[in-house]
């Protein structure tokens, strides 16, 4: 579809649910009314402008159902959020939801090269989060064979993946070095299987990453996107050329924003990134701030895909860490570890107050052939090394501490990298 078509298709779309949920959702309703605006002011995507916003804050202050807009008798299943403070976030589906979604996670596997041929593992969990059954429904609509493996149990896992012949796999991207960890240890090469697509999401992860779960286990490694609120992993995909995730804006319309200002910002400026649901009928979002930072480009692709894309998510607005008046990302620390040969890709992010000063410990697994616990003064170097390169990138200092490989805490789901002690006090 052309990039005019598709406009044109957004704003009947966009009118269509304006009208959908100022009829059936009070929330907007009051929202809108209180804006003076009403959905025949909508006319074309340019007016998305005139409409309201909607946070996390809002989905929790209406738990569990007021921002629901089609009868209950309609609702074919619920997911939740993940988040551990203050209510979930509850997300009715259709079976219309139900149906889109799948055909959104086919579009995905399929830029990944996925075929019918094609024998899937899925190792995100299953249950309230999205991830599982998201992918689950994707795979099984595009033909292929798929394997719930959920996550847990990783030894059986790998078996699996060695003696079903499984050639690809779905879960986070610090799951699958948890994969390819466990596999050395029992003695299993990246030459034993037949892994070649891995779809990653769930969590930032940056290239050096991704260049280091494709040399462990041997497959071709993209980026998928989602969230609950919106749909689930389907939202956006990279294709071949990895050079950004082509988002599905017939179903999810993107913006990027100022989060201060709350202003709309151009393509390839970084921002917010901000979605409105176009064809949803369960729980519609107008504007919903997912937080995420990243930037969105119009380019004529290679792949032929002529969707807009989104670049890679630099962090989020309010999972930043603001140390010493210094803006800092996980993201950022994990890049120059993976930059650093004798470094394993873990590591934990503390932040503590001390009187009045910010400090930033890190925490890092050291390859076993470099710990030298015989080599004391070695050990020091490596830290002033990494301390050194942290500072030239983040232009703060931070303390290092080494472990030996295999001792941080490790996650099957989503990785925890900061504990932020400030917040505690």
């Amino acid at each position: 579809m052309s990039i005019d078509e598709r406009r044109e298709l957004q704003g009947k779309r966009l009118n269509s649910i304006v009208n959908y949920v100022y009829h059936n959702v009070p929330f907007y309703r009051q929202k809108m009314q209180e804006m003076d605006i009403y959905p025949d002011d909508i006319k074309t995507v340019d007016d998305i402008v005139k409409l309201p916003f909607t946070t996390k804050k809002d989905l929790r202050d209406n738990y569990p159902f007021g921002l629901q807009a089609a009868p209950a008798s309609e609702i074919v299943r619920v997911h939740a959020s993940t988040g551990t403070t203050g209510n979930p976030t509850i997300v009715g589906y259709t079976r219309k939801d139900i149906t889109i979604w799948s055909e959104c996670m086919a579009r995905c596997l399929t830029a990944f090269g996925v075929t019918r041929n094609d024998v899937f593992s899925v190792a995100y969990g299953y249950g309230l989060f999205t991830g599982g059954l998201g992918a689950h429904y994707g795979v099984e609509n595009l033909g292929a064979t798929v394997i719930p493996a959920s996550t847990g149990n990783t030894e059986k896992h790998i078996r699996l993946i060695h003696d079903l012949g499984i050639t690809g796999i779905a879960c986070t991207p610090s799951y699958a070095l948890h994969l390819a960890e466990t596999m050395a240890k029992m003695g299993i090469t990246r030459d034993d299987i037949k892994l070649r697509i891995g779809a990653f999401g769930a969590e930032p992860w940056t290239e050096d990453m991704r260049q280091e779960i494709e040399n462990r286990l041997g497959l071709k490694g993209y980026n998928i996107y989602g969230l609950s609120e919106i749909m689930g992993p389907c939202v956006s995909y990279e294709c071949e050329c990895k050079n950004g995730s082509h988002i599905c804006e017939d179903h999810f319309y993107p913006e990027i924003i100022n989060p201060d200002t709350l202003e709309q910002l151009p393509y390839g400026e970084q921002g917010e990134l901000v979605f409105t649901t176009l064809t949803k009928e369960g729980m519609p979002l107008l504007r919903y701030r997912t937080r995420d930072l990243t930037s969105l480009i119009q380019d004529d692709c290679p792949c032929g895909r002529t969707e807009v894309k989104m670049t890679r998510i630099v962090g989020r607005s309010d999972d930043m860490l603001i140390i010493r008046g210094i803006n800092v990302f996980p993201s950022q620390v994990e890049s120059v570890i993976l930059s650093t040969e004798e470094f394993e890709p873990h590591y934990q992010l503390i932040v503590d107050r001390k009187g009045n000063l910010d400090n930033l410990t890190v925490n890092v697994e050291l390859k076993p052939q470099f710990f030298n616990t015989d080599d004391l003064h070695q050990l020091e170097a490596l830290e002033r090394k990494l301390e050194g390169k942290l500072k030239s990138v983040l232009s703060i200092k931070a303390v290092v501490r080494l472990h030996p490989s295999g001792t941080l805490e490790r996650s099957e789901g989503k990785a925890k990298h900061v504990i932020d002690n400030r917040i505690l006090k």
